[in-house]
C-alpha cells in the first residue's frame, strides 16, 4: 500500500502540471495491478487525462487488471471503437468475461468493430456453457509442429512471446491441430538446437475438456502443480488452455458462492443491490425457513402439557437448539469442504459418517458431564432429573445432529447439485425439529420422575 501512495503521488503531481512524459515514465513502469489500483482512485477528469496520455494499447493493461465492475463504469466513459481497438490487445477470455456481461446489443456492436480473428476467438469463447472449461481458458498459446527444430522454436518465441498468456509450456499440434505433447521452456532450452520437437516432448500430459466444470479443472491444476492445463474437444484438437491465474479468479468466485449458499445469500452479496433486490434474493430462504420454523412451535405445542408439568424445561429449548444446529453446522462445513478436496467417495460414505457419529457423541458426552454439574447449582429448586434428561437429550441430538450436517450435503451432490445449497440456516431448522422431538419425548417419558 505504501509502494501504490508513493506511486500515486508523484503521478497525481505530474497529472495536475500537466507533464505527460513525466507521467508516462513513472506508470508504465509499475505494475498493471497498481495501475489499475491508481486508476481507480482517480476521478473522471483524471480518467479523461490518463486515456489521453496513454495509448490503447498501453490502457489495455490497465483496463485488463481491473475487476469486472470497475470495467464496466469505465467503458462508459470510453469510445466504442477505442473499446475494440483496445480490446485487440487483451487477452480473449478477457474480453469475454466482459462481453459476457453487457447486453446482446452492446456485445454485438462491440465484437463488429474487432477484427475477423479478434471477434471469431471471443465469440467462441462466449458460446461455451457456464461455468466450463471453455468459458475460462485463453486462445494465446503457442502451437508448435512435431518436425520443428528446437533452435527454430526458440526464434519463434522472440516474435510470438509477447502476445502469449505464457511461454512456460508449449503445446505440439498436427496439422489438424489435434494435441500431440507438451514442451516445457526448460525443456526447449536446453535441447540442442538441430534436435525435433517430438524427442523433447512430453506425451504423457494432462488435459481437460472443454465443457468441464471449471472446479474440476481448477482442482487438476492444483493436484498436478500446473501453470497452465491444455483444454481439448471431444475429437481431441486443442481448443485453449487454462492458467493459473484464471484458475485462482475461479476458486474466488466459487469460494464467494458457496459463502452465499451456506448463509443462504447467493446472488445477494452484491453491494450495488437495491433494498428491493436484496430482500428479493433472501426472502425465498426466509419464507421457507420460516415454514420450518412454524414446525417448531407446533412440536412445543404438542407437549403443552409437559410444559405445564414442569415449566423449568423451557428454559433449556434454547440450549438445545443452539447446540444440535451448531454441531450440524460444523459437520456440514467439514462434509462439503472434503466433497470439494473429492476426499468422499463411495467407498468412505459410511465411514464418514460414522466419524462424525462418533464425533456428535463425544460432543454431547462432554457438554453432558458438565450440565450435569452446572444445572443442579443454577437451578439448585431444580431435580436432578432434570440434569439428566437435558443431558441425555444432548448426547442423542448432538449425535445425530452432526450425522444430518454431513449426510445432506452428500444426498444433494449425488443428485448433481452444488453441496453448498445444504445451507447453515437449512441445516439448523432441520436439527432444532429433531432435536425438540428427542428433547420432549424423553422429557414425557420420564415426567414420572420429575
Amino acid at each position: 500500500m505504501e509502494r501504490i501512495i508513493s506511486f500515486q503521488d508523484d503521478i497525481l503531481t505530474a497529472l495536475s502540471k500537466n507533464d505527460k512524459q513525466r507521467f508516462r515514465d513513472i506508470f508504465l513502469n509499475i505494475h498493471p495491478m497498481d495501475q489499475a489500483a491508481i486508476f481507480n482512485a482517480l476521478d473522471h477528469l483524471g480518467h479523461e487525462q490518463i486515456k489521453k496520455y496513454l495509448s490503447a494499447k498501453e490502457f489495455s493493461s490497465v483496463f485488463q487488471a481491473l475487476d469486472l465492475e470497475h470495467q464496466n463504469d469505465t467503458a462508459k466513459e470510453l469510445d466504442d471503437r477505442y473499446i475494440a481497438k483496445m480490446f485487440g490487445y487483451m487477452f480473449a477470455d478477457n474480453v469475454a468475461d466482459f462481453l459476457e456481461i453487457q447486453d446482446d446489443a452492446y456485445r454485438t456492436k462491440i465484437l463488429s468493430l474487432m477484427t475477423d480473428e479478434e471477434s471469431t476467438e471471443v465469440e467462441e469463447l462466449l458460446n461455451y456453457a457456464e461455468d466450463s472449461a471453455g468459458t475460462i481458458m485463453t486462445k494465446e498459446y503457442i502451437a508448435v509442429d512435431r518436425k520443428d527444430q528446437a533452435g527454430n522454436v526458440l526464434k519463434r518465441l522472440q516474435e510470438e512471446a509477447p502476445d502469449a498468456e505464457t511461454i512456460y509450456y508449449l503445446y505440439v499440434v498436427d496439422a489438424q491441430h489435434r494435441l500431440q505433447g507438451v514442451l516445457s521452456l526448460r525443456d526447449l532450452i536446453v535441447a540442442e538446437d538441430s534436435e525435433r520437437i517430438e524427442s523433447i516432448m512430453q506425451t504423457n500430459y494432462i488435459t481437460a475438456g472443454v465443457d468441464e466444470d471449471q472446479e474440476e479443472v481448477a482442482e487438476i491444476i492444483k493436484k498436478y502443480d500446473l501453470i497452465a492445463l491444455p483444454i481439448i474437444t471431444a475429437q481431441g484438437l486443442l481448443a485453449g488452455i487454462v492458467t493459473v491465474d484464471d484458475v485462482l479468479d475461479v476458486v474466488q468466485i466459487e469460494t464467494e458462492e458457496d459463502f452465499g449458499e451456506l448463509g443462504t445469500t447467493r446472488g445477494a452479496m452484491d453491494h450495488k443491490l437495491t433494498i428491493f433486490q436484496s430482500a428479493k434474493k433472501r426472502g425465498p430462504w426466509i419464507i421457507l425457513l420460516m415454514l420450518f420454523g412454524m414446525i417448531t412451535a407446533n412440536i412445543i405445542g404438542a407437549f403443552e402439557n409437559t410444559l405445564e408439568a414442569v415449566v423449568l424445561l423451557s428454559a433449556f429449548i434454547p440450549l438445545i437448539m443452539d447446540s444440535a444446529g451448531n454441531t450440524g453446522t460444523q459437520a456440514l462445513t467439514v462434509a462439503v469442504r472434503n466433497l470439494a478436496l473429492g476426499n468422499i467417495g463411495p467407498g468412505s460414505v459410511i465411514k464418514t459418517l460414522w466419524r462424525e457419529l462418533g464425533t456428535g457423541f463425544l460432543l454431547g458426552l462432554a457438554c453432558s458431564v458438565l450440565l450435569l454439574i452446572i444445572i443442579p447449582l443454577l437451578y439448585p429448586s431444580g431435580d436432578i432429573m432434570l440434569a439428566v434428561i437435558v443431558s441425555l437429550t444432548l448426547i442423542i441430538t448432538l449425535s445425530l445432529s452432526a450425522v444430518v450436517g454431513a449426510i445432506i450435503p452428500m444426498v444433494i451432490k449425488k443428485l448433481k447439485i452444488d453441496p453448498a445449497v445444504a445451507s447453515g440456516p437449512f441445516i439448523t431448522t432441520i436439527n432444532d425439529i429433531m432435536g425438540l422431538l428427542i428433547y420432549f419425548t424423553i422429557a414425557t417419558t420420564l415426567l414420572s420422575y420429575l
